[in-house]
């Protein structure tokens, strides 16, 4: 059987590298940070990473991870509930609660776990699950895993949302999804109207800050802040692989009967080990760094205006972004891997994504700005892009 399965398969990636949208890693030899360099040799600067206050590397982070190392160990080898759980977990889970102004917290292996295990503990078929279109892979495959209802809405259309509320008033319970930054487009949902259509026809909120946590609002605290909502919306998830830090770790904060429930039910957290003291430590470093300073959250929305202005100044097409987020839309998916590929030349570091990553025709590249990049490197990027762009059409030369 596999000789059969190995020629379809063989076929399918040769179709996928003749059309030019072959995936492949450029492999990094330095830490994450602004400026890395690759295994070529070649030194390029990073504007393709999520470390969007530039805490990869942060000695503060690395200093505490490496104390936990010498006092907790490397590895808990269990599950939170038999034997995995130690006090940098519930120290840390605290620190979550207090940051977004929520009731309690759950830790995960990862955000793609935090929604893969939310929905299915806490909906049934009688009730309703109401997404937006442009919500990340990990929602979507959480609610498929859930009995519940499903409506969805176009991105970020409220007219679509309040169509889906008053259909879904035929279920029991129902829970509203958004993501806080979409991060194909770099937006903010309207969460203001979102909350006054949830009142209105008595529905929950969830919402995945973590592209918007650490990001958006004056101090980092997400789209929840933004919008002066923090500790009225029910269900939070995020992530610490972003900008809190860049490791690895999920959570999901909200309601106290809500975290409750997910203890005793959600499956990733009950089947999968809990994240290393290591992990857990540099995220309580990262969250009492982060309630002494807004420094770097200043840093970050400056160097988004600054580049964005410059792009736009240029001749770019570029989405409205709210965060940290901006992207340049080219719309032919060859052409945005041939883009990238001419910007590595010329030193930066970015990435072109095409369907099924975002709809067919249009491509872009996303540029993700960081704490880390100084004037120089946004300079560096935008000459980049004005070089490349005047040589392959996207804008006059």
């Amino acid at each position: 059987m596999y000789n059969n399965f190995k020629d379809f398969l063989q076929t399918e990636l040769g179709s996928i590298e003749s059309a030019g949208l072959f995936k492949r890693e450029r492999v990094i030899t330095t830490a994450q940070q602004a400026a890395i360099k690759v295994s070529t040799g070649q030194e390029v600067l990073n504007f393709c990473a999520n470390n969007y206050l530039g805490l990869s590397n942060s000695p503060v982070l690395i200093k505490a991870a490496k104390e936990a190392l010498d006092t907790r160990g490397f590895g808990m080898s269990s599950v939170r509930f038999i034997c995995g759980t130690q006090d940098l977990h519930l120290e840390l889970e605290k620190k979550i609660s207090e940051f977004f102004g929520t009731e309690d917290a759950i830790l995960y292996a990862a955000c793609f776990d935090a929604n893969g295990g939310v929905f299915e503990p806490l909906l049934g078929e009688e009730d309703a699950i109401i997404s937006d279109a442009l919500n990340h892979a990990s929602i979507i495959d959480g609610v498929r895993l859930c009995k519940a209802q499903r409506y969805r809405y176009a991105n970020a259309n409220m007219d679509e949302l309040e169509n889906c509320l008053k259909l879904a008033q035929a279920q029991r319970f129902r829970l509203i999804v958004t993501d806080g930054v979409f991060s194909m487009d770099g937006n903010v949902p309207p969460l203001d109207r979102i909350y006054e259509l949830a009142s209105k026809y008595n529905a929950m909120i969830m919402v995945d800050e973590s592209h918007s946590a650490g990001v958006v609002g004056n101090t980092g605290r997400g789209a929840t802040e933004l919008y002066n909502l923090k500790g009225k919306i029910e269900i939070i998830t995020g992530t610490l692989g972003k900008a809190f830090g860049g490791a690895i770790g999920g959570f999901t904060t909200g309601k106290k009967e809500i975290i409750a429930m997910l203890r005793q039910r959600s499956r990733p957290y009950l089947f999968s080990n809990s994240i290393p003291p290591m992990v857990a430590a540099s995220g309580i470093a990262m969250f009492d760094m982060m309630s002494k300073t807004n420094e770097l959250q200043d840093k970050l929305h400056a160097n988004t205006a600054y580049f964005t202005k410059k792009m736009l100044a240029a001749g770019f097409d570029i989405k409205p972004t709210q965060s940290a987020i901006c992207a340049v839309m080219l719309y032919d998916a060859k052409l945005s891997q041939e883009f990238a590929a001419k910007m590595l030349e010329e030193g930066i570091y970015v990435t072109g994504f095409y369907f099924p990553v975002v709809p067919k025709d249009q491509a872009r590249i996303r540029v993700q700005i960081s704490a880390g990049h100084e004037p120089e490197h946004l300079d560096k990027a935008v000459a980049a892009f004005i070089k490349v762009g005047k040589e392959l059409g996207v804008i006059k030369g």
